[in-house]
């Protein structure tokens, strides 16, 4: 077997599940998960009917690049998105099936493993995908601490100058999982200066980037660079995905978009990988890329949700609306008095309320674990069962404090 595959660790749900065995929760309670990011507005009926409608692809082998008419609707949505010039679908967009494999898979595709001392850098906390894809491309991975006095970027200052020469893979996530924080021009022209004198491909993890709470959309990284004249988004290749954008996680659906060069030689490996959609997945896709009134209407109900339970929260705990994104990082060390494993374990047990631990989200680097002492609020359900968690935190943590 492949040795690098004991370098991967249980994933955070799989920690959880430690966490919580042999516990009985509160029958007194029907259980509410804010554990999983797996989005719960239902499916708009459009989509269901463009999978059904299309059916008759099943019996046809689909092309890796993807159709023609998928690329174009991508392509669309790119440039009404984020203002951008016209793409050419036929070199710079591939559509995946879902942002999770293709962000594993770029890395296998970009990393030179004979250099012995390759690095990809993610930040932490950080979807664990990233540090899997390291190990398996032969890398390691180089952990940047997110700073909540930046509020939550990485501090790519603090890293030291030997580092980045080993760099040939940066990981990052804007609107962030887990904190929700959305990158700025300044920080991407920090990041784009640092990938032009050292080489390395930039892969921005954009999937959360249409549940927003701010008037201004999140800025996405071909938008900084088309604003910055990076004209054919030089080592940038951005992630999207339809998942939470159209409440179709169980789709697997999503694009990869940006630096020709790059996406020349992804294609190549995943003609050999099979990294090919379905094509009545494909049909829904473009149905999905080509409609916006729907992604309104769901980013309304996570507006008027987080509107609604924020301030619940803040009686009890430290958390901020975030930028973006569906989660809530709160810190529950100001005001109680127990780790974020025992805070975890023990709303579990007493009122049958899951969350995730922060730290569970991170790795310790640099002296810290960034995410201890934190909690991730998966606020995905309809309105009345995130209240109803809500409460019973609220009544939780007073009772500790």
């Amino acid at each position: 077997m492949n040795p690098l595959l004991d370098k991967l660790q249980p994933y955070p749900f799989e920690k959880l599940r430690l966490l919580f065995s042999g516990i009985t929760p509160n029958s007194a309670y029907s259980p509410i998960s804010l554990g999983i990011g797996e989005p719960k507005h239902p499916t708009p009926p459009f989509i269901q009917k463009a999978i059904a409608d299309n059916l008759g692809g099943l019996a046809n082998y689909p092309a890796t690049a993807g159709s023609d008419a998928l690329r174009a609707a991508v392509a669309g949505w790119l440039e009404r998105r984020y203002g951008l010039p016209p793409f050419n679908p036929a070199t710079q967009i591939l559509p995946v099936n879902g942002s999770r494999e293709a962000l594993f898979a770029l890395a296998q595709a970009v990393i030179d493993p004979s250099r012995g001392d390759a690095l990809v850098m993610c930040p932490n906390p950080f979807y664990q995908i990233y540090e899997g894809a390291a190990y398996l491309a032969g890398a390691q991975p180089y952990f940047v601490n997110s700073d909540p006095g930046l509020n939550f970027a990485p501090d790519y200052k603090s890293v030291p100058a030997d580092v980045w020469p080993r760099v040939q893979l940066l990981y990052l996530c804007s609107p962030g999982n887990p904190t929700g924080a959305v990158l700025t021009l300044e920080n991407w022209k920090e990041l784009f200066e640092l990938s032009d004198r050292y080489g390395f491909v930039i892969a921005a993890d954009e999937c959360y980037s249409e549940i927003y709470f701010k008037e201004d959309a999140p800025l996405g990284g071909l938008e900084a660079a088309h604003k910055l004249g990076r004209t054919g988004y030089p080592r940038l290749i951005a992630f999207s995905s339809l998942s939470k954008r159209s409440n179709v996680p169980g789709m697997r659906s999503g694009f990869v978009a940006g630096d020709a060069e790059v996406m020349k030689k992804f294609l190549l490996y995943r003609t050999y990988h099979g990294g090919a959609m379905s094509p009545p997945i494909q049909a829904a896709s473009v149905a999905a890329w080509n409609d916006e009134q729907h992604v309104e209407e769901n980013r309304a109900k996570y507006i008027a949700k987080f509107k609604q339970i924020t301030p619940m929260l803040q009686e009890a705990l430290d958390v901020q609306l975030p930028d973006a994104g569906f989660y809530l990082w709160a810190k529950v060390d100001k005001r109680v008095a127990i780790s974020d494993t025992e805070f975890a374990k023990r709303l579990y047990a007493e009122y049958n309320v899951t969350v995730l631990p922060g730290s569970y989200l991170a790795r310790e680097a640099h002296g810290i674990n960034p995410g201890q002492n934190r909690i991730r609020m998966a606020l995905v359900a309809e309105v009345e069962e995130c209240l109803e968690a809500a409460g019973r935190i609220v009544e939780f943590a007073k009772k500790l404090s």
